[in-house]
């Protein structure tokens, strides 16, 4: 079983409309500068944790937020405290997102340097009316040139967000984003259909009729346009939202949630999972740091996973995947319901293997509800 750090960076210059993670925006330099001593103290306390039997760690991701509104220095002293905490596996993958707008060459380079060997940049979109409704702050051509000043400081594994189905968006739009995508030359893409969720600004416009709701069918047509597009330009997809040019650009850190592996988040409201027990980090920055300066954990909850929950878990995830779901982990009414739904066109059953059709994909959460009931 792989194992992984999670440290989740959550400080912003604003906030995105349709954002709801645990992010802080604002001059707070107090809480950005003590940061990246509170996380190299939680790494020590997760190492003290493990004792004797520590893992070496395979991947890393910095999220956020957007980590690198840090100083590159600060991301890789964190980094080299995880390394020499609990070491990092030969190729061990190491990935930051970006903004495409707070990055520079010189700080791509300087975080290649120190181990870094992925960035994912939050692109969005090409369009600029888009890119406006979602409050983002980058131009399209900046994501763009942030792809080849990233390639040019020698990052391995360069990977794009795209968000479709915003309000305002036509097909067109969207069409222009992914082509724009792929003429940057990532070897990975993700991407998500726009949620509203409740307590954003977008859902308050949403309620209010400025902007009208996402259209799921619209949606459902452009992840399909984006599919055949990805799969033309020779990225194959492997996880419902995310598509790779090769195995080695696939994101191993999120393989590792999707496969049930284990992993310790840093972090002001960051989740962990570790031997069944799973628990949450407090979440403003400010009370991070408070605990750990005190020599305090900063866990605020937490909850041990029973096998009913783990087996719900492995199905809802392992779906997700190209790769399948092992038939072994349903239960009688999950393998008579995975028949039904092979039957429909919405899986494929293949030896000991269920694995989701386009269709299926495009029904995912109806498809997780009948195999979990």
């Amino acid at each position: 079983m792989a194992f992984g750090v999670y440290v989740h960076v959550p400080f912003c210059v604003t906030r995105c409309g349709y954002c709801d993670f645990n992010t802080y925006v604002g001059s707070d330099a107090a809480a950005r500068s003590a940061y990246a001593g509170a996380a190299i103290a939680e790494v020590g306390l997760a190492r003290r944790a493990f004792g004797a039997d520590a893992p070496v760690v395979d991947t890393v991701f910095f999220g956020g937020g957007t980590p690198t509104l840090l100083p590159a220095a600060d991301l890789s002293a964190i980094l080299a405290a995880i390394a020499g905490a609990f070491g990092l596996t030969p190729g061990a993958e190491v990935t930051t997102e970006a903004n495409p707008e707070d990055v520079d060459a010189a700080t791509l380079a300087s975080l290649r340097e120190a181990g870094f060997t992925r960035v994912s940049f939050g692109m969005q979109s090409a369009v600029a009316h888009v890119l406006a409704t979602l409050d983002r702050r980058h131009t399209p051509e900046r994501a763009v040139a942030a792809v080849a000043e990233a390639r040019a400081a020698a990052f391995e594994h360069v990977s794009l967000d795209l968000i479709y189905g915003t309000p305002g968006e036509s097909d067109a739009d969207w069409a222009a984003s992914v082509a724009a995508a792929l003429a940057a030359g990532p070897d990975h893409v993700s991407a998500y259909a726009l949620g509203v969720e409740p307590g954003t600004a977008l859902h308050a416009r949403v309620r209010r009729g400025e902007l009208p709701a996402p259209d799921p069918d619209a949606a459902a047509d452009r992840y399909v346009a984006a599919d055949a597009t990805l799969a033309a330009a020779g990225l194959d997809w492997y996880e419902i939202s995310n598509w790779a040019a090769t195995r080695e650009a696939r994101c191993r850190h999120n393989l590792g949630y999707w496969r049930g592996d284990e992993w310790w988040g840093v972090g002001p409201g960051a989740h962990s999972q570790v031997g069944g027990v799973r628990w949450w980090n407090v979440r403003h920055p400010r009370d991070y740091a408070r605990r750990l300066a005190a020599g305090d954990s900063p866990t605020a909850g937490r909850e041990v996973l029973d096998p009913p929950t783990v087996r719900f878990e492995r199905v809802m995830l392992g779906v997700r995947l190209a790769e399948g779901l092992d038939r072994a982990l349903l239960s009688r009414a999950g393998a008579a319901a995975a028949e039904r739904l092979a039957g429909e066109g919405l899986l494929t059953l293949d030896g000991d293997r269920v694995r989701l059709t386009l269709e299926g994909r495009l029904k995912a959460d109806a498809v997780v509800r009948a195999l979990t009931d």
